[in-house]
């Protein structure tokens, strides 16, 4: 049985601006939608946590979807709550947005109603305990594979993001990176009496439109080669670049310990760097609610929410 959830939100391009169905408002509470069933904190996993991090010197986090659930963006895999469970719909394709004009118009399109929305999201207190991890030299270095840029938005600095951030665009022909907010005035020029109104939010910044609503949307080129255009994120199907993944590698090697934050580990991206760490012999923490690929690696698996379990967490 699938779950709905439907946000009637519209957007009218000449005002910029989203009205949501006050029926289904965005608030506190429909945050919560998006973050699975959990047990209640068991206090000696918390203890057990502590531990863990009062002898790691030098920490590795890997995050997830999951810590940014409770920010209000929802992911693809937890149960009940997440994309593939409440549809049937599936994350684009990098070789279907190369290939074809009809699903790059679909995709921004789409993006374009849901930018306004999803930029706006905030960091939770998992992402700001992150960043004063690090700040107090307890954080060795921060993996993401969230495009959602809230690592930064928390202050964090020593940071990859993996799978690339949706706050810049590529083009694909030259490589010129440009601001996403500044691609979204261009969209607003093109499409000055363009309106739409989407039912149910998608991960990674988008929203499910019709056909219909898509086919007059106009879509801008490269301002520097007219070339085609692409969030800087790793879509499905497209493989990271070789140079991050060393970059990552060495990082892991460098660590003494590995703690994973919201992430069920099914993707080999972020997964291949447990493997590292596994056969380096450092201990592994897991926080997620939900099983993961590795919790058999691990030497400690918590069920929690992440914005309610690392902020008891001392980092000192």
């Amino acid at each position: 049985m699938r779950t709905k959830m439907s946000f009637a939100l519209t957007f009218r391009s000449a005002k910029g601006r989203w009205i949501a169905n006050p029926s289904q408002p965005c608030s506190k509470a429909s945050i919560g939608l998006f973050v699975p069933a959990s047990p209640p904190l068991d206090p000696e996993k918390v203890k057990e946590l502590q531990r863990f991090i009062t002898l790691s010197k030098r920490l590795l986090v890997m995050t997830g979807a999951g810590i940014s659930t409770e920010s209000g963006i929802p992911d693809y895999r937890s149960e009940k709550v997440g994309l593939y469970a409440r549809t049937d719909r599936r994350p684009i394709q990098h070789g279907d947005f190369v290939r074809s004009a009809p699903i790059r118009q679909r995709y921004w399109a789409r993006n374009f109603v849901g930018w306004p929305q999803f930029s706006s999201h905030q960091p939770n207190p998992a992402h700001w305990a992150l960043s004063t991890w690090e700040k107090l030299g307890k954080l060795y270095w921060l993996v993401t594979q969230n495009v959602d840029a809230l690592h930064t938005k928390a202050g964090s600095r020593r940071l990859t993001e993996l799978h690339g951030c949706m706050d810049r665009v590529l083009c694909l022909d030259c490589g010129e990176q440009t601001p996403r907010g500044v691609l979204q005035e261009r969209f607003q020029v093109l499409n000055p009496t363009w309106s739409a109104e989407a039912h149910g939010l998608a991960p990674d910044g988008d929203v499910f439109l019709s056909e219909e609503q898509v086919r007059s949307f106009q879509v801008p080129t490269c301002v520097q080669c007219g070339g085609r255009l692409k969030p800087d994120v790793v879509f499905f199907g497209d493989t990271v670049n070789p140079d991050k993944v060393d970059f990552v590698h060495k990082r892991v090697k460098e660590a003494d310990s590995l703690l994973v934050v919201g992430s069920s580990l099914q993707v080999y991206s972020g997964y291949r760097f447990i493997l590292t760490a596994w056969e380096k012999k450092l201990p592994i923490a897991i926080l997620n609610i939900g099983p993961t690929r590795s919790d058999d690696l691990a030497c400690l698996k918590l069920n929690s929410r992440c914005g309610e379990l690392l902020p008891l967490i001392d980092p000192c």
